[in-house]
């Protein structure tokens, strides 16, 4: 897979093994038989980054309760991913991906336009996931405020 291939629903998820916010290694398909939410995010504490996380993170029983879990990547290391979850109160995995590996194979890393400026770094993206591993829902570029309300939405458990 060349960088910036955009994946689309029925590519199989690509599997990967990333160190999460504690150092421990967590691995994609460790998750086969639940639904994943594997979404990608620029910085950890950014103020967008950061109210996309709180905003995953108060669905987190809901979107447990319909079977999924969710993972975040940012290219940001362990001890920060580690600060960010405990001062956000983060109890999903948040995976350290600093050399952008899984950004690249998910094609969530590449050129996007910054303020009227093209720019190259990471491209905010959600993935669904089955329970095969397959990808069911393919979302680039998506907005930090509201993107859990439309994805609960798009997964038909809006309230």
């Amino acid at each position: 897979m060349t960088e910036n291939t955009r994946l689309t629903a029925g590519d199989a998820a690509p599997d990967f093994t990333l160190n999460d916010q504690d150092g421990n290694p967590v691995t994609l398909s460790s998750f086969r038989g639940e639904k994943v939410i594997l979404y990608f995010y620029p910085a950890a504490k950014t103020p967008g980054c950061t109210t996309q996380a709180c905003d995953f993170r108060d669905n987190m029983a809901s979107l447990g309760a319909a079977n999924y879990r969710i993972l975040g990547i940012s290219k940001d290391s362990v001890e920060v991913l580690r600060s960010f979850a405990d001062e956000e109160g983060l109890a999903f995995p948040l995976l350290s991906d600093t050399d952008l590996t899984v950004h690249n194979g998910y094609g969530s890393y590449g050129e996007k336009n910054l303020y009227g400026k093209v720019v190259t770094g990471v491209l905010r993206s959600t993935f669904v996931i089955d329970e095969q591993g397959v990808i069911t829902m393919a979302l680039y570029n998506v907005k930090a405020t509201g993107h859990v309300a439309s994805l609960r939405k798009k997964l038909g458990l809006a309230a």
